[in-house]
């Protein structure tokens, strides 16, 4: 198995375990995105997009306001409005204003984005076995507990959405 010292090409040590950690954390997580994102691109979506639709899919049919969207999405989107207006234009969601107040508007999944995410479920639950199933269930589940454990600092600092 490569070290991440070998993989960045890293001459000098790293200055701490934690240093080596994160930075092994954070080239993980890219190498798993751009699966991810390679696995999704035949359906025209972005993993942002399709991180959306199953957020919007949990909340069917009732729909959700943009700030509960993106207090939701796993990663910060800092323009919920114009990755909300992509989905709209690509007819996978519908959008209401509320007629006592117009500036609150509810987001919901249309028939054609419940559709597609049922198109990719398979597929992507296939994904995560051929991405993560080399793992045993043990190790998975010390994954987990270490990565939750890990962004218990950042909880309070977590921006507002």
């Amino acid at each position: 198995m490569a070290k991440l010292k070998d993989e960045i090409k890293q001459k000098a040590p790293f200055s701490s375990l934690e240093e080596e950690s994160l930075l092994n954390l954070v080239r993980t997580s890219d190498f798993l995105q751009r699966a991810f994102q390679a696995k999704i691109r035949g359906w025209g979506v972005t993993a942002t997009q399709y991180n959306v639709l199953r957020i919007l899919r949990g909340a069917h049919p009732n729909g959700l306001q943009c700030a509960a969207i993106g207090a939701r999405m796993l990663t910060a989107e800092p323009d919920i409005t114009r990755l909300l207006a992509r989905l709209k234009a690509l007819k996978l969601i519908r959008q209401r204003r509320v007629s006592k107040d117009r500036r609150v508007v509810w987001t919901q999944i249309t028939e054609a984005g419940l559709q597609l995410l049922r198109s990719m479920d398979s597929q992507i639950r296939r994904m995560h076995l051929s991405l993560l199933g080399h793992m045993s269930r043990s190790d998975l589940s010390q994954m987990i507990r270490l990565l939750e454990l890990a962004r218990r600092p950042c909880r309070s600092s977590r921006p507002a959405r």
